[in-house]
């Protein structure tokens, strides 16, 4: 299907998520990426209308896969893109799609810098992708995520999904423009957790992503909080440095 265009006025966005993995299925991993991708399509302007878990199979990806890229504006996949030979979700999309996979020549010149001569080629196959793909970056581990058509394929693991939802950040057509703002703090990120999940949820509309750093011999965090209301970023970034405060965490008003 097409990318959306900004100019159908009052159009309403959907997206579907499709869970990938047997471990979700026998209920040995509890799937944590539908709350944090439906709230990061609520502050994008999109609506997730629809979710479904398939086992680890080829025919039941593509059919899922199938199924929903032409219900929905975007649909996002994800698990099983790893480095083992189970993580066949390239391998699934790209037949649903016709196409034939490739390695991509950006994900490999990203994966060997990271990887330097610890690159194997278990780890190469994170460079696979469907032809004709894009990449979506990946600030933790670097494996990047992938973009086909209206397609968006992505890690299992919570954390590294975030990180490539902040990268898109804005370059969903659907809704009103994402705005940031960031509070940085010398502390460690464990410390700030239940405060910063308090303060999103007190808060509808503000979604607050925590991205650690080591630097200068000392921990740190930066707090970015989106939303498309200016006046409430201002609003939500003071009441966290409160917040904070209120924890002995001196923070700043930006990024450290």
């Amino acid at each position: 299907m097409n990318e959306p265009s900004h100019t159908q006025a009052g159009r309403i966005y959907t997206a579907a998520l499709v869970i990938i993995g047997d471990e979700i299925l026998s209920g040995r991993t509890q799937d944590a990426n539908t709350a944090y991708l439906a709230k990061w399509l609520g502050v994008q302007g999109i609506r997730l209308k629809e979710v479904r878990v398939v086992a680890d199979e080829m025919d039941a990806i593509a059919d899922a896969v199938n199924a929903l890229r032409v219900m929905h504006d975007y649909l996002f996949t994800t698990g099983g893109i790893g480095p083992t030979h189970d993580d066949i979700t390239v391998d699934a999309i790209a037949a649903a799609l016709g196409l034939d996979v490739i390695i991509h020549p950006d994900a490999r010149a990203i994966l060997a810098a990271h990887y330097g001569d610890q690159l194997t080629d278990a780890r190469l196959r994170m460079a696979r992708t469907p032809a004709g793909a894009s990449l979506i970056e990946n600030p933790r581990t670097k494996a990047p995520g992938i973009r086909v058509e209206n397609i968006f394929i992505m890690a299992g693991v919570p954390m590294i999904t975030q990180g490539m939802l902040a990268w898109l950040d804005g370059q969903l057509p659907g809704g009103a423009p994402v705005l940031s703002r960031s509070v940085g703090a010398w502390t460690q990120e464990s410390k700030a957790a239940e405060i910063l999940k308090r303060t999103e949820k007190e808060n509808p509309g503000v979604q607050i992503g925590s991205y650690p750093f080591w630097r200068e011999g000392k921990t740190g965090a930066n707090f970015v909080m989106r939303s498309t209301s200016d006046a409430q970023l201002a609003e939500v970034a003071q009441k966290l440095m409160a917040a904070l405060s209120e924890a002995g965490i001196t923070s700043v008003d930006g990024e450290l």
